[in-house]
């Protein structure tokens, strides 16, 4: 095996992550992971699909990550760690499935609107 690519996106936050086989360390931008996503629930985050195929000594990742908020990044690193584990083993995709790793959440922010202050504030209404 040598690297298996996937890619994951939220809100404006886009990982692109290459799997190897190795002892289980993950790397985002040349960084560690602890010291990339300081907060202990990001770090679960990222790491929810490796323990749940029970798979998180058995691959090396390295992510490279653009774009968005801390959170958008961690869940768009879980959504591309969860399609890259289905490309090495398809059985693993209901699993993953049914506990909604491989589905992409497509909420993002509503663009702002012109003649109103905000995407769905609209000025007040004077009567009179």
């Amino acid at each position: 095996m040598e690297f298996i690519n996937a890619i994951g996106r939220r809100k404006s936050a886009v990982a692109r992550v290459y799997l190897s086989e190795g002892t289980g360390k993950i790397t985002i931008n040349k960084k560690d992971l602890k010291e990339f996503f300081p907060s202990a629930i990001l770090q679960y985050v990222v790491k929810q699909p490796l323990e749940l195929l029970e798979v998180a000594e058995k691959y090396d990742i390295k992510a490279n990550l653009d774009g968005g908020g801390y959170t958008g990044q961690s869940q768009a690193l879980r959504l591309a760690i969860a399609r890259a584990l289905v490309k090495i083993n398809a059985e693993d995709k209901k699993n993953l499935k049914d506990h909604g790793f491989l589905t992409r959440d497509s909420r993002a922010v509503e663009r702002k609107k012109p003649g109103q202050p905000k995407a769905r504030r609209q000025f007040q209404f004077s009567k009179r």
